[in-house]
């Protein structure tokens, strides 16, 4: 009997799973939504609850869709965004809400409510920073949980587990406490380069020494794909499955995206870091691998082993690049709903003005896209996003003219990114990008233009279900490592090299871009 495996990503919005063979083809896909809370400026909360049922709906549907048996699928795993679930002792729903209702037990990764306590982290100077880029950004989980102890000490004093999602649904499919490598190191400060990963002087400082007794958080990771066990009777019910199937450690849906796309090149450590994978979508993630860490200022990482075995990984990253694009959509006057047709209808008309006005189009509306704080290769969590050259101009015309000017800030935006990386030795000439930007035609040309990278274009449907993917066949044992099933399943993809006639422009554009950035700090700084 042929066996298959299921992956699953956990989106900001959606729960997506895909029924994957050994070879790496998507057999069926299927999504369900995912509800968000937003009580208050800066707070998002999910029900982790309803993150289940939808991970459920999703893996049975995909299931149906490719015509596979249950008992076929030998493995599954789970990739989900860094976001924070709190659970009591009896393992129950344990708000994480100003709003008190039990429901909201997660917080979304996006949430920026512990800006003051990412700032207390990075003043610390701690050793621990030096593997997250200098700075501690409000998404990571060590301030999420001071701004918790704080602001609701009754959940704190009722919690009695703590888990990033990705581990809170290897929980649920498994009851295994394990967590993952990816995860620990990632947004928990575990470093595991070394032979004792918690830094507890860093815990006490901070102010959460009670974290990992209080959260049941092992003293040991485990490593990406590790077997976790079977499913549960409970959980193969939920699915759609059986108790045969085997439950690999998961990982972040970045890094996800990351091995789907570069995973092909596991066998080569020497050609990689040539290689960086964009993972665009709600947000962007710049994932760059080596066989040497690579540290790099405003720069997250480098962590070891998070998604190839026995490499270093460091990311950059912009907070908000397809969310920027649905508010300039919303905030202009002949906007409207972003749904994708708006986005279509946009992009092409864009085409049509520029085939009147070429790379011209709206050359003095410049943007610094940094409506969300600036990841990298800044780490500055408080910076805002910059808009100059408006006019009283509220046509359609004036909302495609702002939009095509929004995608080139976003693309310099990564052109910032990979100079920091370029500057710290890391020789980077080629770009996969994955996600929700691949569809994006504008976005698309512009990572090649802008760059001066050639693209690739990943020929997987899902990069990301595919990178969860390896991870679930190399814990069901279909391949004896993963960057075997990493070889194996690879799909590769499509070129797309820079135009030369462009270089000018955006080499232009990218001065302004860094003056802008000057300037900005030049206000700020005024009393």
């Amino acid at each position: 009997m042929e066996r298959f495996i299921c992956a699953v990503d956990v989106g900001t919005g959606s729960a997506r799973a895909g029924i994957l063979d050994k070879s790496g083809g998507l057999r069926g896909r299927a999504e369900h939504p995912i509800i968000i809370n937003r009580p208050k400026p800066g707070h998002a909360e999910h029900d982790s609850e309803d993150i289940w049922s939808a991970v459920c709906f999703a893996v049975r549907a995909a299931r149906e869709k490719a015509g596979i048996l249950a008992g076929e699928i030998a493995g599954i795993s789970f990739d989900a965004t860094c976001s924070l679930v709190l659970r009591d002792f009896d393992g129950g729903q344990l708000t994480v809400s100003t709003g008190s209702d039990d429901r909201w037990d997660t917080i979304v990764w996006l949430d920026h409510r512990a800006l003051e306590e990412a700032d207390e982290c990075t003043a610390t100077g701690h050793c621990v920073l030096d593997f997250c880029g200098g700075v501690m950004s409000p998404e990571m989980q060590s301030p999420k949980l001071m701004w918790l102890k704080r602001n609701l000490p009754e959940s704190w004093a009722r919690a009695g587990y703590m888990y990033d999602l990705a581990d809170f649904l290897t929980f649920k499919a498994s009851g295994s406490l394990a967590r993952s490598q990816c995860t620990l190191t990632c947004k928990w400060t575990y470093l595991a380069h070394e032979a004792e990963g918690w830094r507890r002087d860093f815990l006490k400082l901070v102010g959460i020494h009670d974290m990992l007794e209080r959260g049941r958080v092992p003293n040991k990771a485990s490593p990406v794909g590790a077997d976790l066990g079977p499913l549960t009777a409970e959980a193969a019910e939920a699915l759609g499955l059986t108790v045969n199937c085997r439950v690999g450690a998961g990982l972040i849906d970045a890094y996800a995206g990351a091995l789907g796309v570069l995973g092909g090149h596991a066998g080569d450590l020497q050609s990689l870091d040539r290689h960086v994978a964009l993972i665009a979508g709600t947000s962007s993630c710049v994932m760059a691998m080596s066989a040497e860490p690579r540290p790099f200022v405003g720069g997250w990482g480098p962590y070891f082993g998070v998604a190839l075995p026995g490499c270093w990984l460091s990311e950059g990253g912009q907070s908000a690049t397809g969310a920027l694009l649905d508010h300039i959509i919303r905030w202009h006057g002949a906007g409207g709903e972003p749904d994708a047709a708006t986005h279509r209808r946009i992009a092409a008309r864009v085409m049509e003005l520029r085939a009147g006005e070429g790379l011209d189009l709206a050359g003095r509306l410049h943007m610094l896209p940094d409506f969300h704080g600036n990841r990298s290769p800044l780490a500055d969590p408080h910076a805002v996003g910059v808009i100059s050259g408006l006019t009283l101009d509220a046509s359609f015309d004036s909302l495609c003219r702002l939009y095509w000017r929004t995608c080139v800030g976003i693309a310099l935006g990564v052109r910032h990114i990979l100079e920091a990386l370029n500057e710290n030795g890391q020789p980077v000439d080629t770009l996969h990008v994955t996600g929700g930007h691949a569809k994006n035609p504008l976005l698309m040309e512009l990572y090649a233009d802008a760059t001066g990278c050639t693209v690739i274009e990943p020929r997987a449907e899902d990069s990301m279900l595919l990178g969860t993917g390896m991870v679930a066949a190399t814990a069901a044992g279909l391949f004896p490592t993963l960057a075997q099933a990493c070889a194996a399943m690879q799909q590769g993809g499509r070129e797309r090299q820079p135009n030369p006639k462009a270089r000018e422009r955006f080499d232009r554009d990218y001065r302004i871009f860094l003056e802008m950035h000057r300037q900005r700090q030049v206000l700020d700084a005024i009393r």
